[in-house]
């Protein structure tokens, strides 16, 4: 029986709704609900009526998981969980799709949501977390374990109100530029040192009648996020941690002077003269994996792609053959202003739960240690989070040196999209899709940016 007081009701009632949906066990919710002023058997009788999902004492043999991982990064993870599935018996069914946000938000409304789900950004873990759509983790894992595994900011950007909701899994270098070092020595072409150098070596290989460049921004709903990639580096790049982070956070707008001249600096690659074959329809219309091939065809159709490290698995389950260190590599994002030379924009993927079980907690414990990342550190085109991954685990030079330019980065940022709301992050992915059809029309986009961002921010 429910309690007539208001105020009381009100407060059962968000502990019904954490004993359902995030795994408050029953002697928990017994001991508050009689710190609230009901009775032992009020509080059994409440419980009662809610069914039989105490506390995720319910046993599955398998759970889902959503997430926006395809092709080789699907296979990838499906090889992690293989050795979990042997030993513990519980199957992981993986539900892949481009459109996440979408999908998620439908199975919520649904009350069909999936058992975990990896989202690509902590902004929306802090938009399920504060609707209460997510099972607090901290009572689900080893804490101590954890903070001795995981440097202290990934556990802080994983929490919200302080407690932890998300394990962040497959982190991404968004400083490497990809190239291969045989074709440009046997061009006579030297890796460029700042952005000016580059866009100098990018005009002579085009006056040369070669296409110095390959870029595709298509990627379904989310189109146009590769693009957002590239102003995020230049900018940090280009004017410091300090104005990044006060962009990020709307203390400045849209409008401002840097972020317009890190767009213009982004076009003068998008809208070099002879820089992208088909451009700037054909940038619209190309995936990020397939663009990646380009410079390692045999004749090059291109001689430089810029993309986070996981391009590098992208390479290489396209060309079985290719060398690490000869037939493919990276060099860092070129300097803009020596004063913010080496700063490096982040990304990563978060565990995150949304029922608790025992296949849920078995499954995020498992995923959280060094062997389940090293499953796929050994593949390639995973750079893990977790600090007891030994440099060793890396399957070439190339990945460590992705892996060691993110650890000593005199600037690490997490991707500026993937930290603002999620309706300024959708609204800049269709900004850059505007930008890149019409270059005119810069000014009219950021504008339009900027009047997102009041709504979204005040929300």
């Amino acid at each position: 029986m429910l309690p007539a007081d208001r105020q009381q009701r009100d407060a059962v009632d968000s502990l019904v709704d954490e004993f359902t949906q995030q795994g408050l066990s029953r002697r928990a919710f017994i001991q508050r609900a009689v710190a609230l002023g009901l009775s032992a058997s009020a509080a059994t009788s409440i419980l009662a009526a809610c069914g039989n999902n105490s506390g995720g004492s319910s046993s599955v043999s398998s759970v889902n998981l959503l997430t926006t991982w395809g092709s080789t990064e699907l296979d990838s993870f499906k090889a992690v969980v293989d050795p979990f599935t042997k030993q513990s018996g519980i199957t992981v069914k993986v539900d892949a799709t481009r459109d996440l946000d979408a999908i998620l938000t439908t199975r919520i409304r649904g009350n069909n949501p999936p058992d975990l789900a990896i989202l690509p950004n902590p902004a929306k873990m802090q938009q399920l977390a504060a609707q209460n759509k997510l099972v607090a983790l901290d009572s689900l894992v080893d804490m101590s374990k954890l903070q001795s595994d995981y440097a202290k900011t990934w556990l802080d950007l994983g929490s919200f109100n302080g407690k932890l909701y998300a394990i962040f899994y497959k982190a991404a270098n968004k400083g490497t530029v990809w190239y291969s070092p045989k074709t440009f020595q046997s061009a006579g072409y030297t890796i460029p040192k700042t952005f000016d150098d580059m866009v100098s070596l990018s005009s002579r290989i085009a006056s040369s009648g070669k296409f110095p460049w390959s870029m595709g921004v298509s990627s379904g709903a989310a189109s146009g996020w590769p693009a957002t990639d590239w102003i995020a580096e230049i900018l940090l790049n280009q004017s410091g941690p300090d104005v990044y982070d006060q962009w990020v956070a709307h203390k400045i707008p849209w409008t401002d002077s840097k972020i317009k001249s890190a767009f213009q600096e982004f076009g003068r690659i998008a809208f070099g003269k002879h820089f992208i074959n088909g451009a700037p329809q054909s940038i619209l219309a190309t995936d990020p994996q397939p663009a990646s091939y380009l410079p390692f065809k045999s004749p090059p159709a291109a001689y430089m792609y810029y993309l986070g490290d996981f391009a590098a698995g992208f390479i290489t389950s396209q060309f079985k053959s290719i060398q690490p260190g000869t037939g493919f590599d990276f060099f860092p994002f070129p300097t803009i202003n020596p004063q913010f030379q080496g700063g490096v924009t982040i990304g990563a993927d978060l565990v995150v739960a949304m029922k608790n079980n025992n296949g849920v907690r078995d499954l995020v414990r498992y995923l959280a240690t060094a062997p389940a990342q090293e499953i796929w550190v050994k593949r390639g085109g995973f750079t893990a989070v977790n600090k007891s991954v030994p440099l060793s685990a890396y399957p070439d030079k190339v990945a460590q040196a992705s892996a060691q330019q993110l650890t000593s980065a005199t600037a690490g940022k997490y991707g500026a999209g993937d930290i603002m709301p999620p309706a300024m992050q959708q609204a800049w992915w269709k900004g850059m899709l505007a930008y890149i059809g019409n270059q005119g029309s810069l000014d009219s986009v950021l504008a339009s940016l900027e009047n997102t961002a009041k709504s979204a921010y005040a929300s």
